[in-house]
């Protein structure tokens, strides 16, 4: 593709489109063979002028994912998107903006009604958006006082530094979403290393990732990301230990932690994630 559009003659083609559809947080029957989200490093590291990688959340965001690589040219574009029934987040404007923009603060999970947060929660991808949803949820009922900022990242590869990608977020920008060093918990669908990469080159290196750490097995949907500490559980936990004042949130790590105790008994027992895992809904921030 370089070396074509090197040549005035040569007429643009439509772009490649590679969907994933068994997400590594959502293996059910697959097992092994489908545990490697590798492929969002194996492209990122590719020429940026022609590789896109978007990480939809819900219906609405993927339709208009498509709508835009459909109507794209001499792009590979990887879309990673569950085929399981799946929430819907974002109204139809919401999942517009994401795309045209790459990532978008959403405010009615967020806390921090336009101040400096105390913490911001970012994630990219379908399982990751959920956990950290879920996440936010209880870390409002126990902490009503946090303020928390949350992004959605459809395109992660935004997050890249102009002077790497012509299409990346300024420093300005990018300080504006994400602060010049409150912590950052990011729960990411793919391998840590590509987002600890994206923000290298920022201000803000207060960042803990929980993405996949290569710990596959054969288990229920949930078993799969507590084994990666992509959990919700896992999540409240950073959140809570990178605050200035930790040590006055301990108990709520102890709860944490039993949940997750409660979590791995209970699937042992029953062969299936809890049911209040199962039948998580979002109510709101109230």
């Amino acid at each position: 593709m370089r070396k074509a559009s090197e040549q005035p003659w040569r007429t643009a083609i439509p772009s490649l489109n590679v969907v994933a559809t068994s997400t590594v947080f959502q293996q059910d029957h697959n097992g092994y063979t489908h545990q490697d989200p590798g492929m969002l490093g194996h492209l990122a590291d590719k020429k940026p002028e022609f590789i896109r990688e978007y990480l939809p959340a819900d219906a609405n965001t993927l339709l208009a994912v498509f709508h835009k690589i459909l109507n794209d040219r001499q792009k590979i574009n990887l879309v990673v998107s569950s085929k399981h029934p799946r929430a819907q987040w974002f109204t139809m404007d919401e999942a517009k903006e994401l795309v045209d923009n790459g990532l978008k603060m959403i405010d009615w999970a967020s806390t921090d009604f336009g101040d400096e947060p105390d913490v911001v929660i970012a994630s990219s991808g379908t399982e990751p958006t959920i956990e950290s949803l879920a996440a936010i949820s209880i870390l409002h009922k126990k902490m009503p006082e946090l303020k928390i900022r949350y992004i959605n990242v459809v395109d992660i590869l935004k997050l890249r530094s102009q002077t790497l990608d012509t299409r990346g977020l300024t420093d300005e920008e990018f300080d504006m979403y994400f602060t010049k060093n409150k912590p950052i918990i990011f729960a990411f669908h793919g391998y840590e290393g590509l987002v600890k990469d994206l923000f290298f080159d920022r201000h803000n290196h207060n960042l803990h990732v929980h993405g996949y750490r290569e710990n596959g097995d054969i288990t229920t949907p949930f078993d799969m990301r507590v084994l990666n500490q992509m959990d919700r559980f896992d999540l409240v936990k950073s959140v809570v230990k990178n605050l200035p004042n930790a040590e006055k949130y301990a108990q709520i790590v102890q709860e944490m932690k039993g949940m997750i105790a409660k979590h791995n008994q209970y699937i042992r027992d029953e062969g299936r994630d809890l049911p209040e895992v199962e039948n998580w809904k979002w109510e709101g921030l109230k």
